[in-house]
């Protein structure tokens, strides 16, 4: 991830956890929702932002590459 992805990803969970401390949020159902509103505020923000640069700032490198298996050695 580039500095704007972990950007955008931190701000969706703070969003959340600061949502999830000041609603009390108990149940399953309270805690989905606070994750799909704290998620919504990151998006909002990043599509906001990329209005405004006329691009994406989702990179290509965002995804793991397949490694190739290792054998582990003990020593």
């Amino acid at each position: 991830m580039d500095d704007l992805e972990l950007i955008f990803t931190m701000l969706g969970e703070r969003s959340t956890t600061e949502l999830h401390s000041t609603k009390d949020s108990k149940s399953l159902a309270e805690l989905a929702e606070d994750a799909r509103t704290g998620g919504n505020v990151a998006g909002v923000a990043r599509k906001e932002l990329e209005k405004q640069l006329k691009r994406s700032v989702v990179s290509k490198e965002n995804y793991l590459k397949k490694t190739q298996n290792k054998k582990l050695t003990n020593k």
